[in-house]
């Protein structure tokens, strides 16, 4: 049963060091990088030794054990030197290595010599083998390298929890767990539990929280690839903070425009003083709309007028949002031109708002060109999307003059503009089923009605650029929400009531209404009056009551128009 210890632990070491390969990032630690891989070394050297048959097999599985008994006391020293910013000189670190080197070298002495070992005779208990040793006077060398290195890890970490506050206290909290552990497990394991290493179990125990630090290291990375030539050439100060405005830290351009964040302690909470009022500001500003996320900071370097420009973000770890970062950078040229435009070229500006219109018009053709051409596949007898467009039009009107409803011009122009986007997920819906002249069946109905989710989806692709988020939000729902029906029976979602997008409300009339009065080559287009009946009789059960007295109020402008089109 206890060989299964061995084999646990072994496993364990393989399985934190792939997890931390998978999320190895170039910034991490390359100490601690060598530490994952000496670890699952060490555990392997002790497996093999409890599996060994032959005290030549022992003393191999041993000298491999050793390989990291010799070294990661190094490297973890280094890493925790590293990571609590202390400057250590490479021919330091060079001798400490050689250090090893040669320790490690007495120890593939062991079997020849009685340097490490005097003597050492195989013997065996429960099945698992083991050394029955003694030890010479490099093995106390061995013990006392060990002890020193445990001793100044301990050391270095106290001395940067008091002295330096910009070094993370969580990281230096997480770098102790590590130390305590292993030194219990070197010095004490055997005394606690006789016949049992404990060094294994508490190593890959220390990987558990050096995965932590990992994690947590890369929120404090401010300068990552092309951040770094911004950050290092481009005069960019930036400020960090995690999602709980905790704050992170901040690069010497930041520090110059805010001097008390030479003062400011990491994980801490800004400071509440005048000068960090502004960064406050800027984070309270974000949280609440994200659109505001651009601002002009005017400050004084000395007897220079300056105008910064501020932008705020989300700070990412890869696609996740961890926390905000505020960007500062030295806009005061630029600020000068922009007023010089705004005083002297209105032209400019009149010009270049006539080009963005025409730009957003070829744009709004464009997607009716794509409205135009799913509708030439479908069986209508064409015109569906522009008919459904004018219907919604004439909804709306009837409900922008009702206060209650207080619909804004925004809203009535998205909903007028997106309305021929509605049937735009019927390009994935095969030529067989769309274009069927009779009844579809069961297995075909579900075919047809995935074009409302499939729309929401081309539509979310052709707009993800816009910066118009209320067309962008407007136009995806009328897609994928104009089968919902108000009692739930509708489709894809199955919403109910309030559940259903007003805009999608709105559309399912328009576009139900165009159905039962437009011929299609299924059936004959049906009477005003009759189509009328269906539509009252659906208010309440397909439709929203609410939009009953706007669809009465709309009824003869909808006959008139489509008379006109007969």
């Amino acid at each position: 049963m206890l060989l299964y210890y061995y084999d646990l632990t072994f496993l364990l070491a393989i399985l934190f060091t792939a997890i931390y390969v998978y999320k190895w990032h170039r910034r991490f630690n390359v100490n601690i990088t060598v530490v994952f891989i000496l670890v699952p070394v060490a555990n392997l050297g002790q497996l093999m030794t409890v599996y060994a048959k032959s005290l030549e097999a022992a003393l191999l599985a041993t000298r491999v054990n050793y390989i990291g008994g010799c070294f990661l006391g190094y490297f973890v020293l280094m890493g925790v030197i590293e990571l609590c910013e202390i400057n250590m000189s490479r021919v330091l670190r060079l001798i400490l290595f050689l250090y090893n080197f040669v320790l490690y070298a007495l120890v593939m002495s062991m079997g020849q010599a009685e340097l490490f070992y005097k003597k050492a005779e195989l013997a065996s208990e429960n099945g698992v083998t083991y050394l029955i040793k003694e030890y010479g006077p490099a093995h106390t060398l061995f013990y006392v390298s060990v002890a020193a290195y445990f001793a100044a890890a301990i050391a270095i970490i106290g001395y940067t929890y008091v002295r330096k506050h910009q070094v993370s206290r969580r990281i230096l909290h997480l770098l102790v767990l590590p130390e305590l552990v292993c030194i219990i497990g070197f010095f004490g394991g055997r005394k606690v539990f006789p016949g049992i290493e404990l060094l294994p179990a508490c190593y890959a125990l220390s990987q558990m929280f050096y995965l932590m630090i990992g994690a947590r290291l890369r929120l404090y990375d401010l300068t990552d690839t092309a951040a770094d030539a911004m950050l290092t050439n481009g005069g960019v100060g930036i400020i960090s903070f995690d999602q709980n405005l905790i704050y992170l830290g901040s690069n010497d351009v930041a520090k110059e425009c805010f001097p008390h964040l030479q003062e400011q302690v990491v994980d801490k909470p800004l400071c509440d003083c005048d000068e960090m009022r502004p960064v406050r500001e800027w984070l309270v500003s974000f949280i609440e709309d994200e659109k505001q996320k651009n601002f002009i900071y005017p400050r004084k370097e000395g007897d220079r007028e300056m105008i910064c420009k501020v932008e705020v973000d989300y700070l990412y770890d890869f696609r996740r949002k961890r926390g905000y970062q505020v960007l500062i950078t030295d806009d005061t040229q630029n600020q000068k031109y922009i007023s010089l435009i705004n005083s002297y070229n209105e032209d400019l500006k009149r010009e270049v708002e006539e080009k963005t219109e025409h730009i957003v018009e070829m744009h709004d053709n464009l997607i009716l060109s794509m409205a135009t051409m799913v509708e030439s596949r479908d069986n209508s007898t064409g015109g569906h999307i522009r008919r459904t467009s004018e219907g919604v039009r004439l909804l709306v009107e009837q409900m922008r003059e009702d206060p209650a409803y207080n619909i804004s011009d925004e809203f009535c122009r998205d909903i007028i503009k997106a309305a021929p986007m509605h049937d735009l997920g019927k390009i994935a819906v095969d030529d067989a089923v769309l274009r069927k002249p009779g009844r579809f069946t069961d297995e075909e109905y579900a075919i047809m009605k995935t074009h409302a989710a499939e729309g929401a989806r081309i539509v979310h692709e052709i707009l993800k650029g816009t910066d118009d988020e209320s067309f962008k939000t407007v136009a995806e729902n009328v897609a994928h929400y104009h089968h919902e029906k108000w009692d739930g029976t509708g489709y894809p979602e199955h919403l109910a009531g309030g559940q259903i997008p007003l805009e999608a409300r709105i559309m399912a009339i328009a576009d139900v209404y165009d159905a039962l009065v437009s011929k299609r080559v299924y059936k004959e287009k049906m009477s005003f009056e009759k189509a009328d009946s269906i539509i009252m009789e659906g208010m309440g059960k397909h439709f929203d009551p609410g939009l009953e007295k706007f669809y009465v109020a709309a009824r003869p402008g909808l006959e008139k128009y489509y008379a006109g089109l007969e």
